[in-house]
């Protein structure tokens, strides 16, 4: 049974339309250059720079709510348009620019602009990409197609932690903490895969009509907001209280850290990962196509909280292990599913827009998810804090009261509802 059921998965990624392929190519070279550095970046803030999880806090929140924020706007502009291959390429290019300021940045101000500056070109790229994979593909496939996106996406981040893994023991062996020296180096290695990331987008994806099996058809809406309709927003207010406790990847890292792993086990933590989301991804995509989306966010949510409780009372590496495993199989749970979802319960027509709302209330949400888990774990001023426990623990408990309120949601339409019309 799982050989065909491999065999099933491995027909329809081959019938996955060429700008899925590419896009998921483009995915997979940015995110080996971006994990390369990115999980070294709080530990270049706390070990070379020395600031507080509150200023990594503040970092990352103020990264990831910008970059949401413009999704909104690249979102609304490609429907209007009907183009979204001109703001893909323009946003990749952008992320590129920014990365090489990393190596040049000797102060946390200097970070958080650069930060802010390759969030920007996520922002823009982000919201058109997603559109572009759900135009280009029948909805009987939809969640196979952001499934196989999400897996490369992931293959070229473990393919980074690995590189990064490589280049931090030829640079400075097994020490614990990392050095200016040792980022730097990555960061110039870094530009390469995302360089070839754009050439690749600029070459190889066209625009696409959207798929309009099982869609509802129309113009672009006057109102485009009120469109999207209540399941949408009932589902958006449901993940805006999960993500409030999803705070930003760093907090994980910097966990491993203070449990005495080596900076090569973290990134091995790391690479552990994401072998899990990129192996899962695929597979948890299709599933969602054939069981319903909502069923498998409810259990990566379980697995979510699972993996909190976990790093929460960690007191060996093997707790560790277990828990980035987990937390991979959540990742590939929840990702794809949640997209698929996104565009289950909206118009073709709005689908930009959606998916630019959906990632900008992510990104508000990240914001104070990620100052109040560097508050809880350090405090701010004179107060030190709950210690590095308290995070996951709010982060494991939010995710079981979204998990009891997103029964509530509608389920998005099926692939049997859309082959039946």
């Amino acid at each position: 049974m799982r050989g065909t059921w491999l065999r099933d998965y491995a027909r329809g990624a081959r019938r996955l339309p060429r700008n899925v392929r590419t896009l998921t190519l483009a995915s997979f070279l940015t995110d080996t250059s971006t994990e390369m550095l990115i999980h070294l970046l709080p530990l270049y803030l706390a070990n070379v720079l020395g600031v507080r999880t509150a200023i990594v806090g503040v970092i990352e929140g103020v990264a990831e709510m910008t970059s949401s924020l413009l999704k909104v706007a690249s979102g609304r502009i490609s429907d209007r348009v009907r183009r979204r291959k001109g703001l893909v390429v323009t946003g990749y290019a952008l992320s590129t620019f920014a990365k090489p300021f990393f190596a040049l940045a000797n102060s946390w101000q200097a970070i958080l602009w650069t930060r802010f500056v390759e969030r920007v070109g996520k922002g823009i790229r982000t919201s058109p990409r997603d559109a572009l994979i759900a135009d280009s593909t029948p909805v009987k496939d939809r969640g196979l197609a952001f499934g196989f996106h999400r897996a490369g996406d992931t293959f070229g981040a473990a393919l980074g932690i690995l590189l990064a893994i490589g280049l931090v023991f030829w640079l400075q062996g097994s020490q614990t903490e990392l050095s200016g020296h040792t980022f730097r180096w990555i960061v110039w290695v870094s530009v390469l895969p995302a360089a070839a990331a754009v050439v690749a987008l600029a070459l190889g994806i066209k625009e696409a009509q959207p798929s309009r099996e099982g869609d509802a058809a129309g113009t672009p809406p006057t109102r485009p907001l009120r469109a999207l309709g209540k399941p949408f927003y009932l589902f958006l207010g449901v993940i805006l209280l999960f993500t409030l406790g999803n705070s930003s990847d760093a907090f994980l890292v910097l966990r491993a850290q203070e449990r005495g792993m080596s900076l090569p086990g973290v990134l091995g933590l790391l690479l552990l990962y994401n072998l899990v989301y990129a192996t899962s991804s695929g597979p948890a995509g299709q599933l969602s196509d054939r069981v319903g989306r909502k069923g498998v966010i409810l259990v990566s949510w379980a697995m979510y909280a699972s993996a909190y409780l976990l790093l929460a009372f960690a007191s060996a590496g093997w707790h560790l292990l277990i828990a980035f495993a987990i937390y991979g199989l959540f990742s590939a749970l929840f990702e794809g599913s949640a997209k698929a979802y996104v565009a289950d319960l909206t118009p073709a027509d709005s689908r930009g827009t959606a998916y630019g709302v959906y990632n900008a209330a992510i990104g508000v949400a990240a914001l104070p998810a990620s100052v109040l888990a560097g508050i809880l774990w350090q405090g701010v001023g004179g107060w030190t804090g709950f210690g590095p426990s308290a995070p996951f623990l709010v982060g494991g408990l939010l995710a079981v009261l979204a998990a009891i309120l997103l029964l509530r949601v509608p389920s998005g339409q099926t692939t049997a509802e859309a082959e039946s019309r």
